[in-house]
């Protein structure tokens, strides 16, 4: 079954982004409540309760009784926004439930066990879809589905119609691949550079040197210069 968790909210009548910021400056939370034909209603929340009411459940799949001015009404959270670079929240969407009648919500998949093909053959168990969408009656609403990978090897899969949820009918399509063990990711070898590969060229002085006899650096290029002497004609002298 969900879990249920209780909540307080005041209305609020003046709307806009003026009015919102004003909100959350006071440490509310702009929100609204609508569903069932009733006329969406503007709402704050105090913004530490909220989050405390949040903590550590699923609100997706979480039974949120929500008293508005002394008024109790059953409801689910369909939306949450969050600043885009702080973890506030923002605004929440809260949808009214009636007992008697389905709901489509989506639940979360949790997986169970250590899979054969992980334990015994250094695989990699992937959790390919993390929720599904289901129709119930509120009073029937789990928390959470509990898939059991234990037997799961190397190639092996399981997928939404291996997925069991008593009274309620899912409506995620059957094929959907829900976990998979694949091989051992395969360490990959650094490929060797450019300059790694490409032989670095010897500088001419060097290269002359180790083309003449042993000696000194001055005793290989001496004949070099020599020869240079005595190519270039001399200048006449001056009477």
């Amino acid at each position: 079954m969900a879990q249920t968790v209780t909540l307080s909210a005041t209305a609020r009548e003046k709307t806009g982004k003026g009015a919102a910021r004003q909100a959350r400056f006071q440490k509310q939370v702009p929100a609204v409540i609508y569903g069932h034909g009733r006329t969406t209603q503007t709402l704050m929340v105090d913004a530490l309760a909220l989050e405390k009411a949040l903590a550590g459940i699923e609100p997706e799949s979480t039974l949120i009784e929500l008293t508005v001015d002394g008024k109790k009404s059953r409801t689910l959270i369909r939306e949450i926004q969050r600043h885009a670079l702080r973890p506030d929240i923002i605004h929440v969407d809260f949808y009214e439930i009636q007992a008697h009648e389905k709901i489509t919500l989506k639940v979360p998949v949790h997986l169970v066990g250590a899979p054969d093909g992980v334990r015994n053959a250094g695989g990699v168990l992937d959790q390919v879809t993390r929720e599904v969408e289901i129709e119930v009656l509120p009073e029937h609403i789990p928390d959470r589905v509990e898939l059991d990978v234990t037997a799961l090897k190397i190639g092996d899969s399981l997928h939404t119609r291996d997925l069991s949820i008593p009274n309620a009918v899912i409506l995620t399509g059957a094929d959907l691949t829900i976990a998979t063990v694949v091989p051992p990711r395969a360490e990959e070898v650094a490929a060797p550079t450019p300059e790694a590969t490409t032989e670095v060229a010897e500088p001419e002085l060097i290269r002359k040197v180790r083309e003449g006899e042993e000696g000194e650096a001055g005793e290989a290029v001496a004949p070099a210069a020599e020869e240079k002497e005595k190519k270039s004609p001399k200048a006449p002298e001056k009477p």
